[in-house]
């Protein structure tokens, strides 16, 4: 899977909290969201004056990834065979995020698992799709 597909696929299942998600789209969500947040800060700053607390396209940014995150995260502990209820570490401060970062770090389960199918073609961590 590559950027612009793990984008879309982010948002096409914003609310789809079944199923997995493989290492790269869930890595390439979270490299979106991250340049997403820069890129808006920046146009905020720009646009807006800068003793202003009001960050509009900042906000409209967050909002919008907001979901589909917490989606793309819970399927990403599925591929890892774990229930997306572990998400709730991430309210137990540093602890809890290393934890997930660990998580979603790791290679998925090989073939099927009780969330589903494998996402990856060849079930295997390095595989690509069409060249």
């Amino acid at each position: 899977m590559n950027f612009s597909q793990a984008i879309q696929s982010g948002f096409s299942n914003y609310t789809k909290f079944t199923g997995r998600a493989g290492v790269m789209e869930f890595w390439y969500w979270v490299l979106f969201t991250i340049l997403g947040t820069i890129a808006s800060g920046i146009l905020d700053a720009v646009l807006f004056p800068p003793m202003s607390y009001w960050s509009p396209l900042s906000d409209i940014f967050t909002l919008v990834t907001f979901l589909p995150g917490i989606a793309v995260s819970i399927r990403r502990l599925h591929d890892t065979d774990r229930t997306g209820w572990w998400f709730l570490l991430v309210f137990i401060p540093l602890l809890g995020t290393l934890l997930l970062i660990v998580w979603w770090i790791q290679q998925g389960s090989a073939g099927d698992n009780q969330y589903g199918a494998n996402p990856l073609p060849g079930g295997r961590l390095g595989a690509r799709t069409g060249a």
